[in-house]
């Protein structure tokens, strides 16, 4: 069974990158830039490259689907990079091309706030895609990047998910009706998502879970079953949003940037501008075992699990990463 996470942001260790092949995790998307500007990017960049040849057994970066094979032959975790904002490509849209050469192959529209491409799902208005939006949106679709709209709001979803040529993604989140967090879908933005062929990656963030950090795993997985059940097993997998070992100070550049001045906690109270506690079921990349036998118990298949665990991931990858001709 390939096992494909289409989101964390650890704060990366060799600690981090064993459990990982303790997991028999296959790739992993990982979050290279939240607000990072191009040349910062590559400076991110450059950090991965030290871990690639520093950890060679453990870890390699991933550019191409057929590096998820190549991870399970060598007993490797193949590493994807994506950003959670457009900043890397600043008002530049010929910096698509150039990140995806340099192995970027997601990206979100906007993070949580409007950018120059679309609407994030904290602002109270939401026009849609710009101009820019738009156009970069067929420049991604060119090289092969894929669209990422996890933190992005409503309308400028659905525009994307039309507008594109290829799938397009919501690499980490859950249904608004299961629970109401302002950075999980309605019900219909999951179906245009879905209805023009793209993914949805369930997250395992708390506060992206009903019941927060005291979430249950039957609860968790019956929710999964439901949304099959609607739109078909073949359109989702896993995107945990794991942010393990990181400080409580990320979450401060994770929401404020350089935009503000004062403090936005997001989803968190700002009483509680840390990390949650993650659900007992799922503490790090060791557990996603865990998920996969109570998948069985909800009636899914071995078949239907070995999908929702990275096989449909691993055909989106497919279909998502390779320049057009």
């Amino acid at each position: 069974m390939v096992l494909i996470d289409c989101l964390q942001y650890a704060n990366w260790s060799e600690k981090i990158f064993r459990q990982m092949r303790a997991g028999g995790v296959d790739a992993v998307h990982v979050t290279i830039a939240y607000h990072e500007t191009f040349r910062e990017t590559v400076l991110n960049i450059e950090t991965w490259n030290r871990w690639f040849a520093q950890f060679p057994d453990l870890i390699f970066h991933g550019a191409w689907a057929s590096d998820v094979a190549l991870a399970r032959e060598t007993g490797r975790t193949a590493i994807f990079f994506g950003f959670q904002n457009p900043s890397p490509i600043e008002d530049d849209i010929g910096l698509v091309e150039v990140l995806h050469k340099l192995g970027a192959r997601f990206m979100q529209l906007s993070y949580n706030n409007q950018s120059l491409l679309a609407t994030g799902c904290y602002e109270a208005e939401d026009p849609g895609l710009t101009r820019m939006g738009r156009q970069v949106i067929k420049e991604m679709n060119r090289v092969g990047m894929v669209v990422d709209m996890s933190h992005s709001a409503d309308r400028s979803t659905m525009e994307a998910a039309d507008l594109s040529e290829r799938p397009i993604a919501i690499t980490h989140a859950n249904p608004y009706d299961w629970h109401p967090a302002l950075r999980n879908k309605r019900a219909e933005v999951i179906r245009a998502v879905v209805q023009n062929g793209g993914m949805m990656g369930f997250s395992l963030y708390p506060h992206h879970l009903k019941d927060g950090s005291a979430c249950r795993l039957a609860d968790f997985c019956a929710m999964v079953a439901r949304m099959a059940e609607t739109h078909g097993v073949d359109h989702f997998g896993i995107g945990s949003d794991l942010c393990q070992d990181q400080p409580d100070s990320v979450v401060h550049w994770m929401r404020t940037g350089r935009w503000t001045k004062e403090t936005d906690f997001g989803e968190g109270s700002a009483d509680t501008p840390g990390f949650p506690p993650m659900p007992a079921w799922f503490q790090d990349n060791r557990d996603f075992g865990t998920i996969a036998g109570d998948l069985k118990e909800v009636g899914f298949s071995a078949n239907e699990v070995a999908k929702l665990m990275g096989g449909n991931w691993l055909r989106f990858f497919e279909q998502g990463f390779v320049p057009q001709s």
